[in-house]
């Protein structure tokens, strides 16, 4: 028994001791472009289309190369008769040994090779710069769904706090209608009807928590922390939140072409598929150099001695100049022309569904987000109207001129409206941070 106690005392020390870890907004942003597994590969890519980018500016230089040769030869002559002139010789048996030695260098250097080393760098610059385009993209788009999933804990917790005030409304009720009933002023059915008010209430609140802690789990899983860590987060609206409520970002539907075109241009993402689709005619050219004849260029020299002294007495040069045109590749080249102007062609069609969804994007976010200013000032008057019908109904009830099921709808309307404002809230916060994703000006700069 001791030892249980001395143990419970321990494990509540500990978790005296390590209290909960605070994580806001500007934290979770933080740690999700440290970690995020897409934005890092994103970022792998970049080194390699640099070393591509080093590669192809080396088509342009000459190779160069050196070697060195060592060789040992040794005959072993046996003694014979020979026939010279006629005549038998006896050949006296004998032996030779020699060495040889050579050191040079060669090099080979394209002169013209149908235009690919050219298109091949033009390529590779195309696509180390549409990386860098999409690493920008990709950190917005890290910030907007880091923001958006962590908006959904905010919005939890305000929507179970509403619950909450709710179960403390209706266990006060069930209080009041209980003494009510014994003194004999209401029914036994209206102490029934306030259970199970009470009752729903309370489910009501299982079901906000385990959305609160199913959005908890979200965000922790998109920064690549364990879901099962503890963290506190911030319950009421921010001054980030705030400032945007009390904006009033402009919806005139007259400047939406115009935020088209400044979208298109700042659009990172857009713009590095227009990259990507030059890179796609960059390869039409590669493959038409097939049809051109190349030219190359070498350059050598070697020293050959039988002694290592003698190294470098003797000198070999050697220049040239080789010319190649092909006449019949069996279409091989024809078909690999064909293959990347199809590839050109199907991509092009991509950059234009992009562009078409850029535009769709901007102006659902405009309508969404007209529709959601004019969503907040219905649901804030029906926030005011439903709360005064139910201290209306509330005060006639205690006075026993109303029935509690006029009380119990006048609450879920109430209720309702309180959920239906906050949803508003949040739903014009996320679409005003849509509207800078679409326009390409989310800013992430501040959190690296």
């Amino acid at each position: 028994m001791k030892f249980l106690i001395i143990s419970f005392l321990l494990l509540f020390l500990s978790v005296e001791s390590f209290p909960q870890k605070e994580l806001n907004i500007e934290q979770a942003i933080k740690i999700a472009l440290q970690k995020n597994s897409g934005l890092k590969t994103t970022e792998n890519e970049l080194l390699r289309s640099e070393s591509n980018l080093k590669a192809a500016y080396g088509n342009f230089l000459p190779t160069l190369g050196v070697y060195g040769s060592w060789g040992w030869n040794r005959v072993d002559e046996a003694g014979r008769v020979g026939v010279v002139d006629g005549v038998n010789v006896n050949i006296p048996s004998s032996k030779t040994e020699s060495r040889n030695y050579n050191l040079g260098a060669n090099s080979n250097i394209t002169l013209f090779d149908g235009l690919a080393n050219i298109a091949t760098l033009n390529r590779s610059e195309n696509t180390v710069e549409a990386v860098r385009l999409s690493i920008e993209s990709k950190k917005q788009e890290v910030v907007f769904q880091t923001i958006s999933l962590y908006y959904s804990i905010v919005e939890s917790e305000q929507l179970l706090k509403v619950r909450e005030e709710d179960v403390k409304q209706q266990q006060k009720n069930l209080e009041t209608i209980s003494e009510r009933n014994r003194l004999g002023s209401v029914t036994k059915a209206d102490v029934y009807q306030q259970q199970v008010q009470l009752g729903n209430a309370e489910l009501e609140v299982i079901r906000a928590k385990n959305v609160l802690e199913n959005a908890k789990s979200n965000l922790l899983y998109y920064l690549g922390i364990d879901v099962l860590e503890d963290y506190t987060y911030t319950t009421a609206l921010t001054n980030r939140e705030l400032t945007i409520l009390d904006t009033d970002i402009s919806t005139d539907f007259n400047r939406l072409a115009e935020l088209v075109n400044d979208a298109l241009k700042s659009r990172t993402d857009y713009q590095a598929q227009l990259l990507t689709l030059n890179s796609y005619n960059d390869n039409i050219t590669i493959a038409q150099s097939g049809h051109l004849p190349k030219l190359t260029g070498s350059l050598g020299y070697n020293a050959p001695a039988n002694t290592l002294g003698n190294l470098f007495n003797s000198h070999n040069f050697n220049a040239g100049l080789t010319i190649s045109l092909p006449i019949f590749q069996g279409f091989s080249v024809s078909n690999a022309v064909q293959s990347a102007e199809v590839d050109a062609m199907n991509y092009e069609s991509q950059v234009k569904d992009s562009e078409r969804l850029i535009k769709q994007n901007l102006q659902k976010s405009f309508l969404d987000l007209d529709a959601a200013k004019k969503g907040i000032i219905v649901t804030e008057k029906n926030v005011e109207a439903a709360g005064e019908n139910l201290k209306i109904e509330q005060e006639k009830y205690n006075l026993g001129a109303g029935k509690l099921l006029d009380v119990l709808i006048a609450n879920t309307s109430y209720q309702n409206a309180k959920t239906n404002y906050i949803n508003a809230q949040f739903f014009y916060i996320r679409k005003s941070e849509e509207l800078k994703y679409n326009l390409g000006m989310l800013e992430y700069s501040q959190y690296e």
